[in-house]
C-alpha cells in the first residue's frame, strides 16, 4: 500500500467505480464524485491527484479546474482529465488550465495507470517540497538542514533528539508509546533501553525551552506534542 488519495470525478458511475477498483487495485485510496458540485464539498486538498471528466452537469471538469488552480491551498493538487472530448483544441485547454495530463476516452486501464503512475512521480517532489519546514509558533523544524530555531535562535540537538522532535511534530497530538519511539528513531539498533527514551525526552524539553512544555507525558502510554 502507497499513501497517495486520488480523487475520480465523471457522471458516469460505472466508469468511477471501475477506475476505483483497478486504482486500489494497485494500493491507492481512492474516492469517486459524480458531479463536480458533489466533489466541490469534499476536502479537495486531502488529495494527491484529480481525475476528472470535462462534460459534466452545470460545473465542466474545465471550470472545477479552473476554480481549483486559483484557490492556493489546491493550486498545487495534480489533474489528469479524463474525457471524450478529444480534439486538439480541448487538449490544448486542459493544457492550458494547468492539467499534468490529458487523456482521450475510450482508453485503455492500463494506460490511465501508468500515466498516474507518471504524474504522481513527476508532483511528489513538489508535495515533499512543500514539507521541508515544520513549525509550531516560534518552533521551526527545517527538515532538509537538520536545523531547530527556537524564536529565530538555533538549539543544537543531537540527531536523537532531532529525530523524536520531528516524529512528535509531524503527528500533533499522537501518543506515541516508548516502543513506537525506539521503533521509529533507533530503527534495528540493539539494546536501547526504554531509559533511554525518558533521558532523551528530558534533555529534548530543556533545549527547547518553553517549547519543551507542549512535549506531554501520558501516563502509562507515551509522548505526544499537544498544542494549545
Amino acid at each position: 500500500m502507497n499513501d497517495y488519495r486520488i480523487l475520480v470525478v465523471d457522471d458516469e458511475e460505472d466508469l468511477c467505480e471501475i477506475l476505483k477498483f483497478n486504482l486500489e487495485m494497485e494500493g491507492y485510496t481512492v474516492d469517486t464524485a459524480y458531479s463536480a458540485e458533489e466533489a466541490l464539498k469534499l476536502d479537495i486538498t486531502q488529495y494527491n491527484l484529480l481525475l476528472l471528466d470535462v462534460m459534466m452537469g452545470e460545473i465542466s471538469g474545465f471550470k472545477m479546474a479552473r476554480m481549483l488552480k486559483a484557490n492556493k491551498d489546491t493550486a498545487e493538487i495534480p489533474i489528469i482529465f479524463i474525457t471524450a472530448k478529444d480534439t486538439e483544441n480541448d487538449t490544448i485547454t486542459g493544457f492550458n488550465l494547468g492539467a499534468d495530463d490529458y487523456i482521450s476516452k475510450p482508453f485503455s486501464l492500463r494506460e490511465v495507470i501508468m500515466r498516474v503512475k507518471a504524474v504522481l512521480r513527476r508532483t511528489a517532489g513538489v508535495q515533499i517540497k512543500e514539507e521541508e519546514q515544520l513549525q509550531y509558533k516560534g518552533l521551526v523544524i527545517n527538515i532538509p538542514q537538520k536545523k531547530v530555531t527556537i524564536d529565530g535562535e538555533e538549539t543544537s540537538l543531537t540527531k536523537k533528539e532531532f529525530e523524536i522532535l520531528l516524529l512528535l511534530l509531524q503527528n500533533q497530538g499522537r501518543v506515541f508509546s516508548r516502543e513506537d519511539i525506539l521503533a521509529k528513531v533507533w530503527n534495528d539498533e540493539v539494546y536501547v533501553l526504554d531509559r533511554t527514551i525518558d533521558v532523551n525526552i528530558t534533555r529534548l524539553r530543556k533545549k527547547i525551552g518553553s517549547y519543551g512544555k507542549y512535549i506531554v507525558t501520558r501516563l502509562g502510554y507515551g509522548y505526544c506534542f499537544e498544542c494549545e
